[in-house]
């Protein structure tokens, strides 16, 4: 993402990759300049923030702003303050499971755990310098009463710099393989760091946006809990973005413009995949970004409503796309029931899941269910002897496979085997976990490095549900798309979920337009058809989505009118929670 905008206009029926919620002119700053200016009225200061930020980088820019000044600085890293590497290896490796398991287990420590907390809490300003800076993750655990300044670091920008070597994971001293990284950030650091956050968020000052290594944006405190109020009663449409991946497709690469064209395939868009998408604010053209939980934090009730009592600080839907356009099928696979994942994996929710159709060729199936003869432990046995002896299985003597039709709606409650088939676009409609991916064949290709990927044959098993098998599958699987409510121009479509889904759908078409209230429930939203909607809230905000785009109503907007901007019928997807 730049930070800031080169100027050309997005058309209103063009998707956008980098949607932004737009702010009053002048109050995001850019620059190192800038920042330190803020900080030399300041004196004193504590420079916080997230996983993968370049503290060094950051030290050094404003360390030039300083020189040119005639200031002397007494910088404080707290990365000095962190216990030795074999001792902090010693307290995470519980929770990261076997070192070739896919999952750990949700951390249960806190940051202060990291750190020589004895020693951080006893140092003092220096009154020999000029500036005073404590810099670095926990700076705010020194419990200096200065101006706090937090920088933080969008996911994919932190996963970029993990590829490319540039990170090391929190409290260590070295670069691993992604694979565990990955494992590392998702089961310790992040957990340990989005509670941290939530525990300073009320004693920062400045928020910062960290991810270009030779620039920087911030804002006020104060103008960024404006801008939270704001969307949070108005439309929120995180920043998008996008992964290829070993059956990935050319639908995204196609129809979406301003991507890399350079690329193997797309395989996935984190539309609203909120542990790991971001917030864009925008100011006089310059772009800050933030993680969601940021929203969540602060105002979690406006947000989620009638459900902000029994999600917390989880905003509980996810929306992301599957491209199998020209690509492959999906493994055959299915995900943790309820218990398991709590229990195994510490997660509250699972990873219940459907494929709505966006678009596929004539030829698209998905894989849905077992066939009615199926056999336990044939089907395992038939599994582990193709894993190791790599020998094709052919599928569909187990599992069915369904035709694939534009507006279908696939049901995937936890323990259903499942697969996309290709040449599919799909829209996953699902609850927020989107890891928890048991694997039991996967045609035997190899992912993108030429890797094997994994295969949890074991996982899977505790977790299959048997009984999902012949006519059932079509009865129970498959929505049955109803109206429930019609008007001249428009009617509204109900496309029933399954009994273990904690959300609903409905499809809402109109010619014209058409005013929904929230009922203090939070609506998840996509235009599936048609080139272009508007939107405007009881706050009188008014924003323009285009197809494939999603956007999120809080419950705290109360209602809103939907107008079609295009020339044939619009089609909006709208996900609650029940």
């Amino acid at each position: 993402m730049p930070a800031k905008l080169n100027g050309a206009e997005v058309k209103r029926d063009e998707y956008n990759i980098y949607p932004t919620c737009s702010l009053k002119n002048d109050i995001i700053f850019n620059g190192y300049d800038s920042l330190g200016q803020y900080i030399v009225g300041q004196k004193t200061v504590l420079i916080d923030g997230y996983e993968g930020v370049f503290w060094d980088r950051i030290q050094v820019e404003l360390n030039k702003y300083f020189e040119i000044k005639g200031l002397t600085v007494n910088w404080i890293q707290t990365s000095a303050y962190l216990k030795p590497v074999n001792v902090i290896e010693a307290m995470v490796e519980p929770f990261l499971g076997a070192p070739d398991a896919v999952w750990g287990t949700k951390c249960t420590l806190s940051l202060h755990d990291f750190y020589e907390q004895d020693t951080l809490t006893t140092l003092r300003p220096s009154n020999n310098h000029d500036i005073n800076v404590i810099i670095g993750i926990a700076a705010a655990c020194s419990g200096w009463n200065v101006p706090l300044i937090y920088i933080d670091l969008p996911k994919n920008e932190l996963q970029f710099r993990m590829r490319a070597g540039a990170v090391t994971n929190l409290g260590t001293n070295q670069v691993n393989e992604p694979f565990y990284m990955y494992k590392r950030f998702y089961f310790v650091d992040w957990v340990l760091l989005n509670t941290y956050k939530k525990q300073i968020l009320d004693k920062i000052a400045v928020i910062a946006d960290g991810q270009w290594p030779d620039d920087i944006n911030w804002m006020h405190k104060a103008d960024f809990i404006d801008g939270l109020d704001h969307i949070s009663k108005s439309v929120i449409r995180v920043r998008p973005w996008f992964e290829p991946g070993a059956w990935g497709g050319h639908w995204i690469r196609e129809n979406i413009k301003n991507l890399n064209k350079d690329v193997v395939n797309y395989a996935w868009s984190f539309e609203l995949i909120v542990p790991e998408n971001g917030l864009v604010f925008e100011s006089s053209g310059y772009l800050l970004e933030v993680s969601f939980d940021f929203l969540m934090f602060h105002n979690r009730d406006g947000v989620l409503g009638a459900h902000a009592q029994t999600f917390g600080d989880e905003f509980p839907i996810r929306f992301d796309f599957l491209d199998t356009y020209d690509g492959g099928n999906l493994s055959i696979q299915c995900h943790p029931q309820l218990k398991y994942i709590q229990e195994l994996f510490g997660e509250t929710i699972t990873q219940d899941e459907t494929y709505y159709i966006l678009d596929c060729k004539d030829d698209a199936q998905v894989y849905l269910g077992f066939q009615e003869n199926i056999d336990h432990d044939e089907f395992k046995s038939v599994l582990e002897n193709s894993r190791a002896q790599s020998k094709v299985i052919e599928i569909t003597d187990y599992v069915q496979v369904h035709k694939a039709q534009k507006h279908d709606l696939f049901l995937i409650p936890n323990g259903t085997v499942h697969s996309a088939g290709a040449n599919n676009l799909v829209l996953e409609i699902s609850a927020t976990p989107y890891i928890f991916t048991f694997k039991m064949y996967d045609w035997l290709r190899l992912d993108l490095d030429g890797n094997p990927r994994p295969i949890n044959i074991d996982h899977a098993f505790h977790n299959l549900d048997f009984s999902r098998k012949g006519n059932r599958v079509q009865q129970e699987l498959i929505s049955k798309q109803t109206v429930i409510q019609q008007g001249q121009d428009w009617q509204i479509v109900h496309l029933p979920t399954h009994q273990e889904h904690f959300y609903d759908v409905h499809r809402l078409e109109f010619d014209r337009e058409l005013t929904v209230n929230t009922d203090n429930h939070c609506h998840v939203m996509m235009l599936v058809e048609g080139s272009a909607v508007s939107i405007k809230t009881k706050d009188g905000s008014e924003h323009v989505f285009a197809y494939a785009e999603t956007f999120v109503v809080p419950a705290a907007a109360e209602s809103y009118i939907l107008t079609n901007l295009g020339g044939s019928r619009a089609k909006v997807i709208k996900a609650f929670l029940k």
